[in-house]
């Protein structure tokens, strides 16, 4: 599911929404108003990279980690795409 998500969107953390590492249990989650999610590797390098200051095109993100994970950037987009679509469909991520 992709939330309607496209290559030319800038997306940001939800208002409230905060990236942090839980030191304790040694993985990055984000924050937001009674929820939390907790990031695998690939979703917490999809975040950083499209929450990067300057805030970076989703397209340019994914152009970013294709070649960061040296990886086929048809596969990249639709990874990221659909990460971002669910983590805007559950309120952590907006456009």
């Amino acid at each position: 599911m992709t939330d309607g998500v496209r290559e030319e969107d800038r997306v940001r953390l939800a208002p409230g929404v905060m990236l942090r590492q839980d030191r304790v249990r040694g993985h990055w989650q984000l924050l937001g108003p009674e929820r939390v999610l907790i990031l695998d590797e690939v979703a917490l390098e999809v975040v950083r990279t499209v929450t990067a200051q300057p805030p970076a095109t989703v397209g340019a993100a994914i152009a970013t980690l294709a070649a960061q994970f040296d990886a086929p950037r048809e596969e990249i987009a639709a990874d990221v795409l659909e990460v971002l679509g669910d983590m805007i469909a559950k309120g952590f991520l907006t456009r």
